[in-house]
């Protein structure tokens, strides 16, 4: 093996995990998940039948990544931030299987205790608050905080808030069009 389980957790049949990649304590992979390289899941951490999750993630305690959401490459899930998988969900009518997509994009980093409510995708580099729920689509490298969260601001791809220049301490320079911010180097 080239990755590492901690011996309490359980890694169902039909899994791919990649090379240098962490599994700790008390975590459960569901058959069908694919987990990249090079990404570590903390204590307690679920992840779905069928979960997609890219390289470089690192995905913090008590987080349940459930079927029908896909993570891409180097993204940070904060300790027990929460993802759904269904719009309605009735104990008593189950969606057997149906579950809507949610998509977290490459480099998005999502604070302690929030919850994204499935459907929606979070744009590259975004950054949402600790505690906010994502109840819509959020752009790329938006700053979102709040119940419902809102777009409180920008921030560079190097994680730091944008002033009004959108130009970062890092070097990097933005340009914002029609509510969309893009790199302009």
């Amino acid at each position: 093996m080239d990755y590492f389980v901690h011996e309490s957790s359980y890694i169902d049949d039909n899994v791919t995990i990649g090379k240098g990649t962490k599994i700790w304590h008390f975590c459960h992979v569901q058959s069908g998940a694919a987990i990249g390289e090079r990404c570590s899941l903390g204590q307690n951490v679920n992840v779905g039948n069928n979960v997609k999750i890219g390289n470089g993630v690192r995905i913090q305690n008590n987080v349940s990544i459930y079927e029908g959401v896909e993570i891409e490459d180097n993204v940070f899930c904060g300790p027990s931030c929460v993802f759904t998988n269904v719009v309605t969900p009735r104990a008593h009518f189950p969606v057997h299987g149906v579950y809507a997509k949610t998509l977290i994009r490459e480099g998005a980093s999502l604070g302690a205790n929030c919850t994204v409510v499935c459907g929606h995708t979070v744009g590259r580099c975004a950054l949402i608050a600790a505690g906010a729920v994502v109840t819509k689509d959020v752009p790329d490298y938006a700053l979102m905080a709040g119940v419902p969260a809102r777009r409180i601001g920008w921030v560079c791809e190097c994680g730091k808030r944008l002033n009004a220049t959108l130009h970062c301490d890092c070097g990097r320079c933005y340009e914002e069009s029609e509510g969309l911010l893009t790199p302009v180097f």
